[in-house]
């Protein structure tokens, strides 16, 4: 009976250092400590605040792109079943 191996399943090889390398070096250029320093912490009361207009904000979009003129519209019907049942008697 063979031992378990111990060696990792994925292997390190140059070619998948050489996709990841390029990934890494995109983050790395996205860090800006200048514009890190500038960021605003927000406390409870104030993200709430915020979530409640961007719901309001949401909603009034919505309502925005509703299409009020084509609610539905309750009309009486035609009495096209007794036209059915009268025919049947006729024969």
């Amino acid at each position: 009976m063979n031992a378990p191996s111990i060696t990792p399943t994925v292997l390190s090889t140059d070619s998948v250092t050489a996709e990841i390398r390029p990934i890494v070096d995109g983050l790395e250029r996205l860090k800006n400590p200048r514009l890190a320093d500038q960021r605003v912490f927000l406390n409870e009361e104030k993200s709430a605040n915020f979530a409640k207009l961007a719901l309001g904000a949401k909603l009034e979009r919505a309502l925005g792109r509703r299409m009020t003129g084509q609610d539905a519209v309750m009309r009486p019907r035609k009495s096209s079943v007794v036209e059915v049942t009268s025919e049947k008697e006729k024969m």
